[in-house]
């Protein structure tokens, strides 16, 4: 019988193959360069904002012969500008357009946000005939600008007898917001867990009752992102209550206020500067609060 031969074995190398190093995604945002780029944006994007709120508290004469960069050399400040633009001119004061703002803001937030939480649940769990469609007509209406549709607004509050009322701004807002406001809750909506949706069912929860104990506590991030959005932009309109309030102190908001602080002929137009800082202080704060929220709101269904 033949010996069995086994052939050599290689030597086994000691070192171990270099593994490829993965491209991290993170490394490009985290830069010198990307740094350097955002704080430069940063910069441009606060200047002008640090510009006006030096404005705000330089003297009539000063802001009317130099640039705000001057209080470098010449820090002379006052409070004038900020006393004027409160007390206002006549009987009419810059509390009476504060509280107006509320009045039209809050209901203008809530009802958009009501209605397009139950149409994207709607869009999202139910079942009924022609149901992508809708969605897509309401999603297309996003495209469509709001300026075509002030004067057929007008004509049917006219017809209503609403019109020169609350009631025209938070229709009007509520319409305008609905598009936008229908397609993020969908989004956040859409991806919540079926099981859970299922296992409510089975349990013998209609509807209403799975809107309410389930979509609606988990779709809150989406609700708060959105009403920041919609709060931001009723708080600041200008177009809608010029067209369908006027400037009447009795309805009209504190945008319409700020916009007649100039005078007729833009001789105090240095005020506006002050009024516009006071008009800012509560959409801040209603960031500030509800930042926490917001981010999480935005990205809901982007990952799951």
């Amino acid at each position: 019988m033949s010996a069995l031969v086994i052939p050599p074995t290689e030597s086994l190398s000691l070192e171990q193959p270099k593994r490829k190093r993965r491209h991290d995604p993170t490394r490009a945002t985290t830069s010198p360069l990307a740094t350097a780029i955002a704080i430069l944006i940063a910069t441009v994007w606060t200047v002008p904002t640090i510009g006006l709120l030096i404005t705000s508290f330089r003297p009539q004469a000063d802001i009317t012969r130099s640039g705000w960069w001057t209080v470098i050399t010449n820090p002379d400040f006052t409070l004038d500008n900020y006393v004027r633009a409160l007390s206002g001119s006549g009987s009419s004061s810059m509390l009476d357009y504060f509280v107006n703002s509320f009045v039209i803001t809050i209901p203008s937030t809530l009802f958009p946000l009501a209605l397009a939480a139950l149409a994207a649940y709607g869009f999202s769990w139910l079942q009924f005939p022609g149901r992508d469609w809708l969605f897509i007509a309401v999603f297309a209406l996003q495209v469509v600008p709001l300026q075509v549709a002030l004067v057929p607004l007008m004509q049917m509050y006219g017809t209503l007898g609403i019109d020169g009322t609350y009631w025209t701004v938070w229709i009007s807002h509520t319409i305008f917001g609905l598009p936008l406001a229908v397609f993020m809750m969908f989004n956040s909506i859409r991806d919540l867990p079926p099981s859970l949706v299922e296992a409510a069912t089975i349990d013998g929860a209609g509807p209403v009752q799975i809107f309410l104990r389930i979509v609606l506590p988990l779709a809150t991030p989406a609700i708060v992102a959105y009403g920041i959005f919609q709060f931001l932009w009723t708080w600041n309109d200008l177009l809608v209550s010029m067209v369908f309030l006027g400037g009447s102190s009795g309805v009209a908001p504190l945008t319409v206020y700020i916009s007649q602080l100039s005078g007729s002929r833009g001789s105090a137009w240095y005020l506006l500067s002050a009024g516009a800082f006071i008009s800012m202080v509560i959409p801040v704060a209603v960031f500030l609060i509800m930042q926490r929220y917001f981010v999480r709101g935005l990205t809901a269904g982007a990952v799951k």
